[in-house]
């Protein structure tokens, strides 16, 4: 068994009037993240850092912005065809941070982490999803969008 990192990222302005999801998770907000899918920042990062760790591509190479199969699609379809491109490893943790003024989504938290360890197949205790408001630094701290940095550790034969 040898061990692979994959790092992720992903950022969306925010819209007003759009569903806002993130990690999964419906999240009351006046705006969402803009995108042809459902714009989940979490989920793409973490999908992104999947086929890191087979270096499989990335996603807007893998499934495109176009492509009208993924318009309004949830997110979780991206990280588990990602998950078998990289070839179903064993997953051994993940880290995410997400950087955004709002929404506020420490109340959401650990509904974001249970959808990612079941998406992955893993204890919710091998999943950590982090936030930061970005103190009003960039359009991310002054509640233009949002943005996701993912870490995977997966072990392959």
């Amino acid at each position: 068994m040898s061990l692979r990192i994959g790092q992720g990222l992903d950022a969306h302005p925010l819209v007003a009037g759009r569903r806002c999801v993130l990690g999964g998770v419906e999240i009351p907000s006046d705006a969402g993240p803009e995108g042809h899918s459902d714009g989940d920042v979490v989920l793409h990062a973490l999908a992104d850092a999947l086929l890191g760790t087979a270096a499989a591509g990335d996603l807007g190479s893998v499934f495109g912005t176009t492509d009208p199969r993924f318009h309004d699609a949830p997110s979780s379809v991206f990280v588990t065809e990602a998950l078998a491109r990289a070839g179903s490893p064993r997953v051994v943790n993940v880290d995410v941070t997400l950087i955004a003024e709002r929404p506020r989504v420490g109340p959401y938290r650990d509904a974001m982490r249970a959808v990612v360890a079941s998406l992955l197949g893993v204890p919710v205790e091998r999943v950590s999803v982090k936030a930061s408001s970005g103190n009003g630094m960039t359009g991310f701290g002054r509640g233009e969008g949002v943005f996701a940095s993912a870490v995977v550790l997966v072990e392959v034969p």
